[in-house]
Order: C-alpha cells, then sequence, then structure tokens
C-alpha cells in the first residue's frame, strides 16, 4: 500500500475578531509564563547581598554545583571559596554543604567538604546533606532534617534569586550571596534554565511537596553550632 502523504493546513484568522482573540491569547500565555520569573524576582529583590555586605547568621548554605573528575568544577570551587571567606570573617559558624550523592560513584558533598577542609574551615564546622538533588529539596530539607531556620545561602547570581524564593517558602530566613561567575556557554546555559526553573519553583512553593528523600531528622547543625 502506498504511504499517503496527508497536508495539514493552518487555519489563519480571517475576522478582525478572530484576530483579537488570538491577540488576547497570546498576551494572556506571555503573561502567564512571566508570572513564575516576576514572582521569584519579587521574593529575592531586598534579600540580595553580596560577601561584604551580608547579615551574619549561624549557617551557610552552599549548593551543589557538578564535579570535575570528583573535584567540585569552577562554579562550584567559587561559592566555596565564598563561604572559606564568609567563615574566616565571621559571619557564618557552620556551612551546610548540600548536593547529589545519588550514586556511589558520583558524591558533590563529600567533595565540597574536602575542599573546605583544605582551604581552613574545621571539619567539625561542615554538615553534609547528601539528598540535596535540587533546589526545593535542599531547602526543604535544611529546615525538616537539620532545623536550619536562618542562613546565607551561596550560589551563582543566576540561581541565587530562585533558591532565596524556594527557601523563603520553606520557612528559612535567608539572604543570598550571589557570586561572580564568566559569562561563558554554561553561565548563558544557567540564565536561561532559570526562565524555566521558575515555574516548577513557583509549584513546589505553593504545594510545597516532600523532599524526594526526606529521612530522619540529623543533628549536625546543632551540635556544630554548640561547640
Amino acid at each position: 500500500m502506498r504511504g499517503r502523504v496527508l497536508r495539514m493546513r493552518v487555519r489563519l484568522p480571517r475576522t478582525r475578531r478572530e484576530r483579537r482573540r488570538l491577540l488576547w491569547a497570546a498576551v494572556a500565555g506571555c503573561v502567564l509564563g512571566l508570572m513564575p520569573v516576576t514572582w521569584v524576582y519579587a521574593a529575592a529583590e531586598t534579600r540580595m547581598r553580596t560577601v561584604a555586605d551580608v547579615p551574619a547568621a549561624p549557617v551557610a548554605m552552599v549548593f551543589g554545583a557538578g564535579l570535575w573528575d570528583g573535584k567540585p568544577s569552577p562554579y562550584l570551587a567559587h561559592r566555596l571559596d565564598a563561604a572559606v571567606e564568609l567563615y574566616r570573617a565571621g559571619k557564618v559558624r557552620v556551612v551546610l554543604v548540600t548536593g547529589d550523592n545519588s550514586r556511589e560513584e558520583y558524591d558533590e558533598p563529600d567533595a565540597m567538604r574536602a575542599y573546605l577542609t583544605e582551604r581552613g574551615v574545621p571539619e567539625d564546622r561542615i554538615v553534609s546533606d547528601f539528598a540535596g538533588f535540587d533546589t526545593w529539596d535542599s531547602c526543604t530539607r535544611a529546615v525538616r532534617v537539620f532545623g536550619v531556620k536562618k542562613a546565607v545561602l551561596i550560589t551563582q547570581g543566576f540561581h541565587v534569586r530562585r533558591a532565596l524564593a524556594l527557601c523563603g517558602a520553606a520557612g528559612i530566613d535567608a539572604y543570598g550571596v550571589g557570586v561572580a561567575a564568566k559569562h561563558d556557554v554554561t553561565w548563558y546555559a544557567g540564565g536561561a534554565r532559570e526562565v524555566f526553573a521558575s515555574g516548577k519553583a513557583a509549584l513546589d512553593a505553593a504545594i510545597r511537596p516532600g523532599p524526594r528523600f526526606l529521612g530522619p531528622r540529623e543533628p549536625g547543625v546543632e551540635q556544630a553550632l554548640s561547640r
């Protein structure tokens, strides 16, 4: 049997009323699409700081950003460098490193811990969250598992607003430090990704789902702060 080629014809609006309806539908789609991004920016705008002027907090949260040959990627290293600077300045007392350890051969938190200790942060001042699979999981686990109530969030500038919005929704009194990054392909890709990630962030903040892995309460942060 010979294949048949089906030609689909797109019917363009012919009347003024149809064109007006199409225009309003397009406008409504744009507005709905931009609402999550607007929420992220509005929620975070007054909470943006630099390493120099961020208020002191008990905990610094450093979000994972990938490993290269088992060591922190340049983007992650910049985040960790900011945490070291804050610790040395006495602005934070504990560093919570949160990242992905979903498989044995990939361990972001341990790589982050090693980087920090090599630069003078004491081992007993670092707490690891091995199930920070995404930003919402990191934020909600910080509250529900580690008991974090106030923190400085450290990540790149294109990500820090979403982190602030989500940690705020999770119940953390947070300020964010957006570390500098080279405007390379990774930076532009990260910025573009944030537009789409804002939609999921708004949904997470609205329904507040549990993390993919909750587990028992861990006293690591509380113990480190008591020393």
